[in-house]
Order: structure tokens, then sequence, then C-alpha cells
């Protein structure tokens, strides 16, 4: 089942560190700060999700991330990462939980360099270059609080051609 690995929150930049639980608000994760708010954060961008899977993958090919490297407040299992699309709506922790609809796949940039390999190799997980590995950003349609091992469902899934 589709659930929630791990949180992750930070002052500013990355790595962001693991915490036990978080509320999600309309601004993003309680905790949680943005070094370059014209970039990132925002009512359209205010919580970043990335797939587990994705990120065992990456490591196989030699990349030194891991979960909160890359800059995601949530790290997640058991969805079909190449199937998401904007306009998708997660719910978290059943019924009355938070709702997150993604908006856009987080272009990459330089701050995340330090966990891939090679000089562009954060360019690894660009949607433009490789679609279905880019992290995803979302907007709070629901407010609520979450932690690790809570379950998600999908309650849209506009794309299935990925």
């Amino acid at each position: 089942m589709p659930h929630i690995v791990q949180i992750n929150v930070s002052n500013g930049g990355v790595p962001k560190r693991a915490v036990a639980e978080a509320r999600i608000g309309a601004q993003g994760l309680e905790g949680d700060a943005v070094n370059h708010p014209k970039i990132h954060g925002g009512p359209e961008r205010a919580v970043c999700l990335y797939s587990l899977e994705r990120l065992l993958a990456l490591q196989d090919e030699g990349h030194p991330v891991f979960p909160g490297a890359i800059g995601e407040n949530l790290t997640l299992t058991g969805l079909d990462w190449g199937h998401l699309t904007a306009e998708t709506v997660l719910e978290f922790g059943g019924s009355g939980g938070p709702l997150l609809q993604l908006t856009k796949p987080v272009t990459p940039c330089t701050t995340i360099a330090a966990y891939f390999k090679g000089e562009k190799g954060y360019r690894r997980i660009d949607e433009e270059r490789r679609p279905g590995w880019a992290r995803w950003y979302a907007r709070v349609l629901r407010e609520g609080r979450v932690q690790p091992g809570d379950a998600m469902t999908v309650q849209v899934e506009v794309r299935s051609d990925k």
C-alpha cells in the first residue's frame, strides 16, 4: 500500500532532516523553510514529493542520494511515479487527512548537485530529459498532520501514457 516513508524539513537548503511528524499547512510543512522563495515554496509549491523507489534506483546508478538529500518534504513509496501528473490528488492518513494536489514537476538545480555523480548528474531527475523521474510540487487542498507510515490514496490520476 502506498505510504509515507519519511518526512523531511530544513531551515533552508539541503539535505532536509527527518522528523517524526509534521503539520501540513497551506504554505507547506511547519518547521520547513526555503532559501529561494521565488523558486520554491508558496501555495503552488507548498510541498515537494519524491519516490523512495526512484531514490533507490538512483543509488543503484551510483548517485549518493538518500531520503531528504534532494529537498523533498515527503519521501513516498508504493506509487507508480511515472504515471503521476499535474492534477493528481493524494490523500494521506485516510478520510479527512491532508489532501495534496500535484502542480508541476520540480526542475533540478545545482543546489542538489552534491548528491549526484558527474558534473551535471543532478539533471538525471529533470522531467524534460527523463520523464517520470522528477520530484513533484503540490498545493495543499486540505491541511493536517502526517507521520511516517501514513497510508496514501490516489484520488485523481489523469495520465496513463508514461
